[in-house]
């Protein structure tokens, strides 16, 4: 059935809509959602209310769509659509100046609302960032936390396979649709995640990952945590965004320092030098930062 072919009155039917429209973070439309809600603003744009001319690629992909296509699509990928509506839904993500839609999840809906902790960093560790990653991973989760990352290679990986080898609760923020294994090499740790925990996407199962998504998906990956910790990351790395995404919304942020010659490590340093986070030597001083056991 066509967008146009009944009259909307349903918030979940244009949330979807739009979610399956709109590029995930931007920041108009996700406040002027959050202003007027999904339904004002999509018979706005069928209506002709928003500017034509900018809104011609946006509407052209609205009055092409099928939402009972959507909803198939969201059922055969064993997920569930949720929205600000919904009992579940994640309130902190309002915090956010571009505040997601909707969001996509695999999983356990009520990890998404619970004490967590992203851990993120490099694709490409050390040795010694790969145990700091699973360390700090193990002592959150044995303190009761979930732990939050992105479902990549590297620090991620680290992270989110201590948590569900302390039989804890991981939640992985990916810049794909949850049928997307990206990267393929993670499709057994995303099955395993969304069985102890949930895979959280912005967009469509069916999606594809693009390059622009691993930098928004990283404002989410912020929001769900209670505190953000940078094991190790490059100079200009994504999850320094993670880190400034988390400072912007006054959470903690702690950074672990790593020799001074080493690539990997000069995101902390960076972080650290510029008072962006707090320097942490050991598990015992992240604990103590967060106010874990409070």
């Amino acid at each position: 059935m066509s967008i146009h072919s009944k009259v909307l009155v349903d918030e979940y039917e244009a949330r979807l809509t739009l979610f399956s429209a709109i590029e995930p973070g931007h920041t108009g439309w996700s406040q002027e959602i959050q202003r007027v809600g999904a339904v004002m603003v999509l018979q706005g744009l069928l209506g002709g209310q928003y500017d034509s001319q900018s809104c011609a690629k946006l509407l052209r992909k609205i009055e092409q769509t099928n939402f009972e296509m959507l909803q198939t699509a969201v059922a055969v990928s064993d997920s569930e659509f949720i929205y600000p509506a919904h009992p579940q839904w994640p309130k902190q993500v309002d915090q956010l100046a571009n505040p997601p839609i909707g969001l996509i999840v695999k999983g356990d809906l009520s990890h998404l609302s619970q004490k967590s902790i992203a851990i993120v960093g490099t694709r490409e560790p050390s040795a010694y960032g790969q145990e700091m990653a699973s360390e700090f991973a193990t002592v959150f989760v044995n303190h009761g936390w979930n732990v939050v990352s992105g479902g990549a290679l590297g620090i991620d990986t680290c992270a989110h396979v201590a948590a569900l080898k302390s039989s804890g609760k991981t939640i992985a923020v990916i810049a794909s649709g949850v049928l997307v294994d990206y990267p393929s090499a993670n499709s057994r740790l995303f099955k395993a995640i969304s069985k102890n925990g949930a895979v959280v996407s912005e967009v469509m199962p069916y999606v594809q990952a693009a390059q622009n998504r691993f930098l928004t998906r990283n404002r989410l990956i912020a929001a769900l945590s209670c505190a953000t910790l940078v094991v190790e990351a490059a100079y200009r790395s994504g999850s320094l965004r993670t880190a400034r995404d988390a400072a912007d919304l006054m959470r903690p942020v702690m950074a672990i320092p790593g020799q001074l010659n080493s690539p990997t490590s000069q995101g902390c340093h960076r972080l650290i030098a510029e008072r962006a986070a707090e320097i942490v030597t050991c598990v015992e001083d992240a604990v103590e930062f967060v106010g874990v056991n409070q």
